[in-house]
């Protein structure tokens, strides 16, 4: 018994692997493309903060944005990821094609990565010099 599912325990460790790997990469990806956006903006928070912004209104302001290209992706990922579960079911051994506790997982991990992705870039705007950013060309 124990032999005859090596192959499956061995394709699901390489799709765990495979999956891993994408996760990772996505996490780079929302953390540069958000980081980008900060730095393109780096004389607009400068403006803002010499008009008297706080750090806090500056970390307020790009987490808002962040957190609203997360509900913006899950609107859309979500109806979507149902049908493409039910695609795939034969291939969800002890899950269902309507798991909702693994759809909860998915959008924790999405949530987190995004709040992370957000935040440290956030951060770092909010320390911007105004009289350096004013003069950044």
């Amino acid at each position: 018994m124990e032999a005859s599912l090596d192959e499956e325990r061995l394709a699901a460790r390489l799709v765990s692997f495979f999956g891993g790997i994408a996760l990772f990469l996505a996490c780079i990806g929302l953390y540069g493309v958000t980081a980008q956006g900060v730095l393109r903006r780096t004389r607009e928070i400068g403006v803002r903060m010499a008009l008297g912004a706080r750090r806090r209104d500056i970390l307020g302001m790009i987490l808002r944005e962040t957190a609203l290209l997360l509900c913006a992706g899950l609107l859309l990922g979500l109806p979507l990821s149902y049908p493409a579960s039910r695609a795939i079911s034969s291939q969800l051994f002890g899950l269902g094609a309507g798991d909702i506790f693994s759809f909860i997982i998915a959008v924790a991990m999405l949530a987190a990565v995004m709040a992370l992705a957000g935040f440290l870039p956030a951060r770092r705007a909010s320390r911007v010099d105004p009289i350096v950013a004013l003069r950044d060309e």
